[in-house]
């Protein structure tokens, strides 16, 4: 099937804006770009322009305004939307609508029912089990029953204490909820009754369900993903290896990733680091083909402290972290690997075209997410302007940024601070540090707020992390 004609309205904003342009470009199709008043200075708009012109150019009220959305895809004759990460990439009703109105279009990710399905927590942990996938200790459907959730409870509790874990805990969680919300921990069985009832009514007041989920709380463990890639045919997934996610802020919002996983050929683990990593593939795999996933995906996994991984959740879009596992992969040989380009194209019904004999790895790839925030208060959101935002051109880095090189930028406080990403390779995991610290001593990263103050950014937290990457 051929994709030419095609044009992609992209409902996204910054960087992977940016990078979206980027692909359709490479694929030779035109684009629709959006920006909002507040964004009117992103550098994004620059891309847009240059790639595209002015006519690629179209302002909304409000990236979560399907409506305001959609009006432009029809005024503009888009045959397609690109969601990127947030906003609406996993919404199913929002895939359903693009897909299913009377001027249908193609929804660039999986299919509204593959994103429906496994958006749910609870329905893809009971496909894992099915599948013999291991899934974190618990409930696999909403617990309505007290003296139930007491007997899960207690259960769990009594498979930590087998463990030696010395201070077990289990998490009650409203299962209608997400994002953290009505999650408490409990540490005995003394406390669970009156833990397991706030929960329940908390989720009854807020989601209208007073559903909850009963799991076991998990210590001290490191966040591993797989990268998924299928076609429309949802026949023929193949992988583009495993990265780690433990660098995270205290609210657990991801700063560094690593591409591979682990790194067993130069750091002793406590397990076998290799199986792990096979293993982890293998089955995230097997759940792709038993739903028939037909776009680019991300599996998240936890790995305890003895090498047992746990599936948390699927992340059915396009990740944040894509470029880190693209940048040690190769297709028959080419090492222009670029999984945006490839949602893109297969997500407009074109085959993979590859299997997974065809896929190689190379090196280590270390992307640094370069924030605007302080991190020795909480990691708070840093409000200004920024000055200047430069670095040293070498072939082992790529810079992702919407932040114009030309101009000062004042950073929107409507959006999260996020600056620009940085991925580094290097031949082994040695290098790739060595490059990483490199690169971010170097870096020239200026700004003031308006109170004359200097800027505030992660890079100090970025340098004292690289020191100890994939050591677990």
């Amino acid at each position: 099937m051929s994709i030419d004609g095609h044009k992609v309205l992209i409902a996204n904003r910054g960087e992977i804006a940016v990078r979206i342009m980027e692909a359709c470009a490479d694929l030779g199709l035109d684009f629709v770009a959006l920006y909002t008043a507040e964004d009117s200075a992103s550098g994004h708009l620059d891309v847009a322009r240059r790639l595209g012109g002015e006519k690629s150019l179209y302002r909304i009220h409000n990236y979560l305004d399907a409506g305001d959305i959609l009006s432009v895809a029809d005024e503009s004759g888009a045959t397609a939307i690109h969601p990127g990460y947030g906003f609406f990439s996993e919404n199913y009703r929002f895939a359903r609508r693009v897909t299913q109105r009377d001027r249908s279009m193609n929804f660039i990710g999986p299919s509204w029912e593959v994103i429906r399905d496994l958006g749910d927590k609870i329905n893809t942990k009971r496909i894992a089990r099915a599948l013999g996938v291991p899934t974190v200790p618990g409930s696999d459907r909403a617990i309505y029953d007290e003296l139930e959730a007491e007997a899960i409870a207690e259960s769990l509790f009594e498979f930590q204490v087998k463990m030696g874990i010395k201070k077990p805990v289990v998490l009650v969680k409203a299962s209608a909820g997400g994002g953290g919300m009505g999650i408490d921990e409990c540490e005995d069985m003394a406390r669970f009754r009156q833990t397991y009832r706030r929960i329940r009514n908390y989720s009854l007041r807020t989601f209208n369900d007073e559903g909850v989920l009963i799991e076991q709380r998990v210590f001290n463990f490191n966040h591993l993903e797989v990268q998924i890639v299928s076609d429309r045919s949802g026949t023929n997934p193949v992988h583009f290896g495993t990265r780690n996610c433990s660098v995270q802020s205290p609210g657990l919002q991801k700063r560094i990733e690593v591409a591979p996983g682990f790194w067993p050929e130069g750091l002793s683990y406590s397990f076998d680091a290799a199986k792990v990593l096979d293993d982890i593939t293998r089955y995230s795999l097997s759940i792709a083909k038993e739903i028939k996933y037909d776009n680019v995906g991300t599996w998240e996994w936890i790995v305890t402290p003895n090498g047992e991984p746990f599936l948390m959740e699927v992340n059915t879009r396009i990740q944040v972290e894509n470029g880190v596992s693209a940048c040690i992969a190769s297709v028959r040989g080419d090492r222009d690997v670029n999984l945006i380009r490839e949602q893109i194209r297969i997500g407009l019904g074109e085959p993979l075209g590859y299997t997974q004999d065809d896929v190689s790895f190379d090196g280590v790839g270390i992307e640094y997410r370069l924030i605007a925030e302080d991190t020795t208060s909480g990691f708070a959101p840093w409000v200004g302007r920024i000055e200047e935002l430069k670095w040293t051109g070498r072939d082992w880095v790529t810079m992702h940024t919407h932040v114009p090189l030309d101009r000062a930028y004042q950073i929107p406080t409507e959006y999260d601070p996020n600056l620009a990403l940085a991925i580094i390779w290097g031949k082994d995991l040695a290098e790739a540090k060595q490059r990483g610290l490199e690169f971010l001593n170097d870096l020239k990263l200026n700004g003031a707020d308006s109170a004359g103050h200097p800027m505030k950014s992660n890079i100090p937290f970025l340098i004292e992390k690289t020191a100890n990457l994939l050591e677990f």
